[in-house]
């Protein structure tokens, strides 16, 4: 007689966004039996909410701005608009193409069964979903994160937006209050001012993107202001909010003034939380209200289980949560255990100029004492900025005494494409002469890296 299974699979997954979904194919690729467990929308944040809808429509409103300021190349733009609804419309498409949106019957079609509901542990091999129960051998949890409302008197009586439900609006609203001045917080107040809100930017650091270069706040902060009309307040807390008629009242302390602001809108974008409300302590799975621990192998404190992405507490990229998905896969699947190797992640923020950097920040060198030399190339000096009108930008690298690239920051157009041959770099310790030496087309933006590279390799 056939030995019964142990356990209904030998994979559940709880969370179908990146830090589950590539994990689950490669489990049910390998022949094993697995469960996706989504409580939302399969495909999770990025596909459905964040990622690929913002950027849809940042993509709509920069080619509607450069295309208003076309009259010094010659174009006729003056009577051009746009039309809000038909926006939202192109949002939904480019939402509906990517297929990640949604996904349950790709799951299904991999032979991968796929449970909409919350998963709750019973204990560390079985879950609870819709009343259900089921058991497995390996749990990888991935959950993500969620928009947190920061602690403001009296937010919680009046209606404010998130970097979510923003993209749900019927229009723009005619002002907009933002608290948050990350990289979610300033491409939200790009699209708006863009399309003719009037933007109140607050951010508590001394620069906006304080997390980047302070060289890129800085000047982001410039182009905001004199492009887009956008109020950056730095170095601002919000104290309270009001409602005001359809509005609100907006006090806030600069500077040591208290002042206010009467505004249509207000956008909360100043920070995630892990989704941590799954009944962990059942599995014996030690975690803080700042996430799950793991060890470098994306294992928890119960062996058999493992988590990955944003429920680990450190908001990165939706890159990091599928290479950390793929790992946590390998080691499941594996007898060899892998670490994730986050050295040569980009950090991305898709404003106009773009703003992309990889590797170690002049603050982390400062911080480590490490003694390090850097250069900067302005866009100014490279050929492409006259044939395309646009000065404003610059690429950065910091390298060791020795040569070898640690860090690099662009902020150009297109710096998302750009950066990654810095990442390369990183990746695999090249020096700045090695990158310089390298050929770069003529007329490309990345002749910035060249230059920028040449200038430390002297």
């Amino acid at each position: 007689m056939a030995k019964k299974p142990q356990f209904d699979y030998d994979l559940i997954i709880i969370g179908s966004g990146a830090g589950g979904s590539a994990a689950a194919t490669i489990a049910a690729r390998e022949g094993k039996k697995v469960a996706i467990i989504e409580s939302e929308t399969f495909g999770g944040d990025s596909p459905n909410w964040s990622d690929v809808p913002t950027k849809a429509l940042l993509h709509a409103a920069q080619l509607y701005d450069e295309a208003r300021h076309g009259a010094r190349f010659g174009l006729r733009s003056n009577t051009l608009g746009y039309n809000y609804p038909s926006l939202r419309t192109w949002k939904e498409l480019a939402v509906k193409r990517t297929g990640a949106a949604g996904n349950k019957k790709f799951y299904e079609s991999q032979g991968i069964d796929a449970f909409l509901g919350n998963a709750h542990f019973l204990s560390p091999h079985e879950v609870t979903v819709n009343r259900r129960h089921i058991t497995a051998a390996h749990f990888l949890v991935a959950t993500g994160s969620h928009w947190v409302a920061p602690d403001i008197q009296g937010l919680a009586d009046i209606h404010y937006l998130t970097p979510r439900t923003i993209l749900e609006s019927i229009r723009p609203p005619k002002s907009l209050y933002i608290i948050g001045g990350g990289t979610i917080g300033v491409e939200l107040a790009q699209l708006m001012a863009i399309f003719g809100t009037k933007v109140y930017l607050a951010e508590v650091a001394a620069r906006i993107l304080p997390k980047e270069d302070e060289e890129v706040g800085e000047l982001i902060e410039r182009l905001l202001l004199e492009n887009k009309g956008v109020t950056t307040l730095t170095q601002t807390r919000t104290l309270s909010i009001i409602k005001d008629g359809l509005g609100a009242r907006v006090t806030f302390l600069r500077g040591g003034v208290e002042k206010s602001v009467r505004v249509d809108e207000i956008l909360i974008a100043t920070g995630r939380t892990p989704s941590v409300d799954l009944g962990l302590e059942n599995a014996s799975i030690q975690y803080t209200p700042a996430g799950i621990e793991v060890n470098e192998h994306l294992q928890t404190s119960a062996r058999h289980i493992y988590a990955a992405g944003d429920v680990l507490g450190h908001s990165r990229h939706t890159h990091t949560a599928l290479h950390e998905s793929r790992v946590a896969a390998h080691n499941i699947l594996m007898k060899t255990r892998v670490a994730p190797d986050y050295t040569a992640s980009p950090r991305l923020t898709f404003t106009f100029p773009g703003v992309a950097s990889v590797g170690l920040s002049e603050d982390d060198c400062l911080k480590r004492d490490l003694p390090i030399n850097k250069a900067t190339a302005p866009l100014g000096i490279i050929a492409r900025s006259n044939t395309s009108d646009f000065h404003d930008g610059f690429v950065k690298v910091i390298t060791d005494k020795k040569g070898v690239i640690l860090g690099a920051t662009v902020v150009a157009p297109h710096a998302a494409e750009i950066v990654h041959e810095l990442a390369l770099a990183v990746k695999y310790g090249l020096t700045a002469s090695q990158v310089a030496a390298t050929p770069h087309a003529f007329l490309s933006w990345s002749e910035g890296v060249r230059v920028a590279c040449g200038k430390l390799a002297r």
